[in-house]
């Protein structure tokens, strides 16, 4: 690092080593090769069960059939069946529209098939279902309940799965109707994800009502009915609620809103199945995967290992399709295998939560402190900002207030061309989000809005130096840059507060500096789209011969001349850029690609139809196998008994518990209460609560307070006189998806 510093910023070189006495660390994560391979689905099914495929990602291998003896499989969400109604004729009457969708509703909730009917575009998939149940259930109910009668006789099939419900076709007739289709969630969930400068997406990315309103919004044709749509939506997406219980009122209004004039109505949803094999011997265990992505995620690669080679072995996984986006990592990888290869490469900073809608630390990890919604914590003036245009940072200055404080701490290490990461690498992806807001390329500017728009400023405390003993007579050293970075809002969920702009990414400065030349230079795009519209490639440093050549030259003349960004030239010397651009050539000449980045795996070798991975086992990688072990079983939690005491709630849990014996395992649901005394692994469930009066509004929610050893108290002696709704779940391990919600109607008389 460069020893003048940016005037204002406050930069305290503090070397205090936080040693460690940690056990042997094995870095990155359990197998030491992951080949990916296109096959298809008939195909993948004899190679499960041979265990010449160890899993089959992003579609079904045994589709139709019962699962074979020694395959296992994860299910998430894979798609919405919705009806969209015209608006013409009579059914430009929302009224008639709502009879309509009510009568074609109840005809196809009497049809069986690889669906699940659910009118409500909040599922039990969702985190927020709970906040949702009451209403989802009446909409189920109302449903089944309507009274006899055509449905329009209109009926346009997109896809397998609406044509098999449609009926025959001379349902097809003249005048308004509607279409029935399949929406998969990737093409909700995809433009909206970014592999850009290790920021996942906005934090709000696996609510559920943000995907009712990616659903639903475009479809409300009352202007004033859209209007209100959008000022609930602003109020979510800025944190501008006071309260647990206003917030939900919020996401519930906002559905009620998208759903009330039935332009569009949901009508169920499908379970993506994935398969693995779980032989004995040959198989893989320890799977994490993802409520809405499956396998297709960043936790599977982080949790799965070979039975008969734990620390190390060969993953095999296929796959449906061949990547087909470009292998860059500022707006490519954006197919769902490129997604895969990137879990391994890319290493963000946060990820979320694979089955909740929070967010795991991984590179980063922060402590927040918010005042609400409102700006009123005064931000130091001699934080910076980025500069427009240029990225280079200035001085915030006095008189500027932010709605949050986050501090975050860093976990450095080195890249896979073996250049150290330095603070400078920290700071550059707020820099890139800055310059590239002027919209010349459409996608890299929506992806960096966020992040933009919310800082208000940042401050370097210090730089740690963490020390990993790797028994007696070895360690290593990580930097650890400390943080203060000034938010304009603030969220509920710390976590999804600091996904928001983190000081990291895994591709290091000097990367992403030379990606940023050549599309300086004309060489590609970034984005697709932006790709199409200038007549130019879209940039891939991997697959594009004629790029990779180019670049090799644009790395030889940076090289020479010490190139640095001009928003970092405080930062690094041109000595230090001089060695990191020669780290940079040795690598493309060893790997024969420029993607050198700081995740657990690195790119060694690459068909159209084959991909491998190497583990990246360097100790200057932070993390280590088992890291993230605790999402690998989702157990779950369970309300025994409820007794309502009029003034309070009295809850008697039961809890899944793990029984393993050599390779398998077991799940056993028993008491609370003999689980805490039975020992070592116990661990308390949540017990969450949401309470609706007559009118449907949210007057309290939260968690129940722990009673004794195995059970849980909700308060309801604040509760005005009056009839309520308590909706009532328990989660264990981060893990609320598909709760068992349960019901308590209760009178509140004094």
């Amino acid at each position: 690092m460069a020893v003048g510093l940016l005037a204002g910023l406050c930069l305290v070189a503090d070397r205090h080593a936080e040693a460690g006495h940690e056990p042997t660390f094995y870095p990155s994560f359990y197998p030491q090769e992951i080949r990916i391979e296109t096959v298809d689905a008939g195909s993948a099914a004899g190679l499960l069960q041979k265990s010449q495929l160890h899993a089959y990602v992003g579609a079904d291998a045994f589709a139709g059939r019962p699962l074979p003896a020694g395959i296992g499989a994860v299910g998430s969400l894979g798609s919405y069946l919705v009806a969209t109604f015209d608006r013409t004729g009579p059914l430009a009457d929302p009224r008639v529209r709502c009879v309509a969708a009510g009568r074609l509703l109840k005809r196809l909730g009497a049809i069986d098939g690889a669906w699940v009917f659910h009118p409500y575009p909040i599922t039990p998939f969702d985190a927020d279902y709970l906040a949702h149940f009451d209403r989802a259930q009446t909409a189920r109910t109302a449903a089944l309940g309507t009274r006899g009668g055509g449905s329009p006789r209109r009926v346009r099939a997109l896809g397998a799965l609406a044509r098999s419900l449609r009926g025959p076709p001379d349902e097809e007739g003249q005048g308004p109707g509607v279409t029935l289709e399949e929406i998969g969630v990737d093409d909700l969930m995809v433009p909206r994800r970014t592999s850009l400068a290790g920021w996942l997406g906005p934090p709000w990315l696996k609510a559920g009502w943000f995907r009712a309103y990616l659903l639903l919004a475009s479809h409300v044709g009352d202007d004033t009915a859209r209007r209100a749509v959008d000022v609930l939506y602003g109020r979510l997406v800025t944190g501008d609620y006071r309260s647990i219980e206003q917030g939900l009122d919020l996401e519930r209004t906002l559905v009620g809103r998208l759903t009330a004039g039935c332009e569009r109505v949901v009508v169920g949803y499908t379970v993506k199945r994935e398969a693995f094999t779980s032989d004995y011997s040959a198989g893989v265990e320890n799977i994490g995967y993802d409520s809405l992505g499956g396998l297709d995620s960043p936790i599977f690669i982080r949790t799965v290992k070979l039975k008969d080679f734990p620390w190390n072995g060969w993953l095999r996984i296929g796959v449906p399709r061949t990547a087909s986006a470009a292998w860059n990592p500022v707006a490519g990888f954006t197919d769902p295998t490129g997604r895969l290869i990137w879990a391994a490469l890319g290493d963000p900073a946060l990820f979320s939560a694979p089955y909740s809608a929070s967010w795991v630390p991984n590179r980063a990890s922060a402590t927040v402190e918010a005042h609400g919604g409102a700006a009123s914590m005064p931000v130091p003036p001699d934080a910076v900002i980025p500069e427009p245009g240029t990225g280079a940072l200035r001085a915030v200055g006095p008189g500027r207030t932010a709605a949050a404080k986050l501090v975050y701490r860093t976990l450095l290490g080195v890249s896979h061309d073996g250049s150290r990461m330095t603070l400078a690498d920290a700071l550059y992806p707020y820099m890139f989000a800055s310059r590239w807001a002027d919209g010349s390329d459409v996608a890299v500017a929506g992806a960096t809005a966020l992040a933009r728009d919310w800082l208000v400023g940042l401050r370097v405390v210090k730089v740690d130096v963490l020390v990993k003993r790797f028994g007696e007579d070895l360690e290593y050293a990580y930097d650890v840059p400390v943080v203060e970075v000034y938010l304009a809002h603030a969220l509920g969920d710390p976590q999804a507060l600091a996904s928001v702009a983190p000081p990291w990414s895994p591709l290091p400065w000097h990367v992403t500096a030379l990606l940023e030349e050549a599309v300086r230079r004309g060489l590609g795009a970034f984005s697709e789209a932006e790709a199409q519209r200038r007549g130019v490639a879209w940039l891939d440093p991997v697959r594009d011969e004629g790029l990779r050549a180019k670049l090799r030259a644009l790395v030889g003349e940076f090289q020479r001349e010490g190139y640095v960004p001009a928003s970092l030239v405080r930062f690094v010397s041109r000595p230090e850029a001089r060695e990191r651009w020669a780290n940079l050539d040795a690598f493309a000449a060893e790997s024969g690609h420029f993607l050198a980045t700081a995740g657990p795996y690195r790119l060694a070798r690459w068909t159209p139809d084959t991909i491998s991975l190497e583990v990246f086992r360097d100790r200057a990688y932070p993390l280590g196998v088992g890291e993230f072990d605790r999402y690998t079983i989702p157990r779950r939690a369970y309300a025994a008994r409820i007794e309502d005491r009029g003034d309070r709630l009295e809850i008697d849990a039961d809890v899944d518990t793990v029984s393993k014996f050599e390779r398998t395992y077991e799940v056993v649901r028993e008491p609370l209460a003999r689980a805490a005394a039975e020992g070592a692994e116990f661990e308390r469930p949540l017990c969450r609560y949401v309470v609706v009066d007559a009118h449907g509004a949210v007057v309290a929610a939260g968690a129940a307070a722990p009673r004794g050893a195995g059970g849980f108290t909700v308060d309801l002696a604040r509760l005005a006189p009056g009839s309520y709704t308590v909706l009532l779940a328990l989660s264990l391990g981060d893990n609320p998806m598909a709760p068992e919600v349960r019901v308590v109607r209760h009178r509140q008389r004094t």
